[in-house]
């Protein structure tokens, strides 16, 4: 049987995973960084499977790709993130493990979904 709906897509499932994972690491963030890290990191999580589900809810190809754009631009920006919390010391690298496999996971998927002609350029 083939997609009914978003949650059918496994890319949204392990965006979910991710958002999960996310906010189980940010519980032992310093609590000065709930409306900063905390919250950015947070944030960007939520916005992937968000974005690929209302990308796919729409009905034209060009929206769905607009949308896995921005989902992989917060792919990115939890990858920094996790990056800025070890280097700031608010986890470990056993404790962000989960995490970055699963971004690593979703950002392969996302490649996939995403032709590279359809890939922004960078602009001059």
């Amino acid at each position: 049987m083939g997609l009914r709906t978003h949650r059918d897509l496994d890319v949204w499932q392990k965006g979910m995973d991710l958002v999960v994972a996310v906010y189980e690491l940010t519980k032992s963030f310093p609590a000065e960084e709930k409306y900063g890290l905390t919250g950015q990191i947070q944030r960007a999580a939520v916005s992937i499977p968000a974005n690929i589900a209302e990308g796919y809810g729409r009905i034209h190809r060009g929206d769905y790709l607009h949308h896995l754009s921005i989902a992989r631009g917060s792919l990115a920006e939890v990858e920094t993130h996790l990056v800025i919390a070890h280097r700031l010391d608010f986890t470990t690298p056993d404790q962000t493990r989960v995490a970055w496999n699963l971004a690593q996971d979703v950002g392969k998927m996302l490649t996939k979904l995403v032709p590279r002609k359809n890939l922004c350029k960078e602009k001059m």
